[in-house]
């Protein structure tokens, strides 16, 4: 369907939910070898469709730079080759990966003879509301094949052309290993009434994942009548102890800030404990000014860098998504934990130290989605953990938390075997 064939969102909308639920019902039908198909079909069709995945991606960052979008946004929506190859390689991890569905634990005998245990089983619908990059379309509709679910997905503006192209490649390699190529939709319009229609049909979606910025999941989170498994920002904090290897500090600190500056795993605040400071903040210094990374300080780090501009208070509760990072002396771990559990938004956050001691309570006390030891934060990623592909991060503690992959895709339900008893 064509986006100017769409007259009516609701009706168009509440068709494509019908679709789904219904895709849904057969996809838990489906067997593990048949999903793996479809997936490596649709790898294949990625593969061979390079050149129109280009020339639209090219139309929507052509269109983009005309509406004035920035650098980081930018960045975010192109395709590059490389890019579109880690679709395709995520594709195959993910044919790869176990399939959790219908895996039965804990099964147990109870004192009536009866056998009870837990069986994993998809969620069914899953909407997902995202931003920029085009391939999250790959990425989550890989995901939500191989859990067994059917997604309607919901692209921003920007990248309607690469989200349709993509789309194609999803439906033609459904429909070779004859699937149904309504469990992915990709929906039509750059409507903005779409988004409401689609939070508020808990009947045909069972949960929203949103993937954007923070006044697009703030509305979704107020609106919806659907579960949503969200994250609002990435404030991403690297702690550079007293115990610190300095060669360590100086590359996670420089990789977890310049090896991309618009991604939600991105450093946004340096930690760095007094004792070190004079020893690792001018030469960090020099390496972010050679990288044009504006540093915002409080007072002890400006004695430090003079160069580097005063931070206020908002700068610390601050996702720059940019090439500027706010740095801050403090007196020890508990100081650093105590700015985390302030300012972080329970993303990301990494400790570089040498002492294992400290090492542990950091992983223990700070109570965020992803805590590290001695590693950029750029690797709170779901393929960097093994998953293929993520479908998003959460920070909520509930259903699931951090990478988004299979199993969070996934519920459990109670599964009982008898024999013939009956309750007495």
């Amino acid at each position: 369907m064509s986006e100017s064939s769409i007259h009516d969102i609701d009706a168009y909308m509440s068709d494509l939910g019908v679709r789904a639920r219904a895709a849904a019902r057969a996809l838990a039908r489906a067997t593990t070898a048949e999903k793996n198909r479809a997936l490596l079909a649709i790898a294949t069709r990625l593969d061979a469709a390079r050149d129109q995945l280009a020339a639209a991606n090219g139309r929507d960052l052509e269109a983009g730079a005309a509406k004035g979008l920035d650098a980081a946004l930018l960045d975010r929506l192109e395709l590059t080759p490389a890019r579109i190859d880690a679709m395709i390689e995520g594709l195959r991890q993910i044919a790869a990966l176990p399939d959790p569905i219908g895996a039965i634990t804990d099964l147990d005998y109870r004192p009536s003879g009866i056998q009870v245990g837990r069986m994993r089983v998809p969620l069914g619908v899953v909407g997902i509301i995202y931003e920029s990059r085009p391939n999250v379309t790959a990425d989550a509709a890989a995901l939500c094949l191989k859990s067994g679910n059917a997604t309607v997905l919901r692209g921003g503006s920007e990248a309607f052309a690469s989200n349709q192209a993509i789309a194609g490649c999803i439906h033609a390699g459904l429909e070779e290993v004859g699937l149904p190529a309504d469990a992915v939709q990709v929906i039509a319009t750059t409507d903005r009434a779409a988004v409401g229609a689609m939070i508020t049909m808990p009947e045909s979606i069972d949960v929203i994942i949103p993937r954007g910025g923070r006044g697009l999941i703030e509305r979704i989170s107020r609106e919806a009548r659907v579960p949503v498994i969200k994250h609002l920002d990435g404030i991403c904090h690297v702690y550079i102890d007293a115990h610190a290897d300095l060669d360590k500090a100086f590359a996670i600190a420089l990789n977890a800030k310049t090896q991309r500056y618009g991604t939600c795993n991105t450093m946004e605040t340096l930690l760095v404990d007094t004792a070190v400071a004079g020893q690792i903040l001018p030469r960090l210094g020099a390496a972010f000014a050679e990288r044009g990374v504006e540093l915002r300080g409080c007072a002890r780090t400006r004695e430090q860098l003079p160069a580097a501009l005063p931070a206020s208070e908002a700068d610390w509760d601050t996702e720059y998504l940019a090439p500027i990072l706010s740095i801050r002396v403090v007196d020890g771990l508990d100081a650093a934990m105590d700015h985390i559990a302030r300012h972080s938004s329970a993303h990301t956050e990494s400790i570089v130290t040498e002492d294992y001691g400290r090492a542990r309570r950091f992983l223990r006390e700070v109570d965020s989605s992803s805590v590290m030891v001695n590693a950029s934060t750029r690797f709170a990623d779901g393929f960097e953990y093994g998953l293929g592909a993520e479908i998003g991060i959460s920070t909520d503690k509930f259903h699931a938390r951090g990478p988004v992959g299979l199993e969070g895709l996934t519920s459990l339900k109670f599964v009982v075997l008898g024999d013939g008893q009956v309750r007495g």
